[in-house]
């Protein structure tokens, strides 16, 4: 089942040449010293992230978000943990992949139907994170709201 929604895996900097990337859908993304770009989808404690988006600028503009976070912007909660511990953006997105599951709709529309699959994103994301905590036992570090802090809650104020 997921491993045939997600994309491959892709490098950081290649996040917007994923097909149906202006769609909704769910993100996750890994930090990894290996090479995992090209390579299909599977769950490994590599993934550090978790997430979703129903907005009109679909999941390009939810990454785009994310990546602002760990330049030293605002705007992305999960962001901002990985910042806290991954403070070098030039040393971390080498090592940043991404893979993305979109789901074709319309979320401007009122449709019955866009409203079950904008649903279906949410759901789809909660049933990731089940998945991967049936596999390793906990959330990926950096939805870990509990044990990864904030940049801008810490550091971020004090600079």
């Amino acid at each position: 089942m997921y491993e045939n929604r997600f994309t491959k895996w892709m490098r950081w900097t290649d996040r917007n040449s994923a097909d149906c990337i202006n769609y909704p859908g769910v993100y996750i993304c890994a930090i990894a010293d290996e090479d995992l770009s090209g390579c299909n989808f599977s769950w490994t404690t590599n993934i550090v992230y978790v997430g979703m988006t129903n907005s009109l600028k679909g999941l390009k503009g939810r990454l785009k978000q994310f990546d602002n976070t760990i330049i030293g912007k605002s705007g992305h909660g999960g962001a901002d943990r990985v910042r806290y511990k991954h403070q070098d953006y030039e040393k971390l997105v080498p090592n940043l992949y991404v893979t993305v599951a979109p789901f074709e709709c319309d979320v401007k529309s009122s449709t019955h139907v866009d409203l079950k699959i904008m649903g279906e994103v949410a759901k789809f994301e909660y049933v990731c994170f089940a998945r991967f905590t049936e596999l390793f036992g906990q959330l990926p570090e950096f939805n870990n709201k509990k044990k990864s802090p904030k940049y801008s809650l810490t550091l971020g104020r004090n600079n």
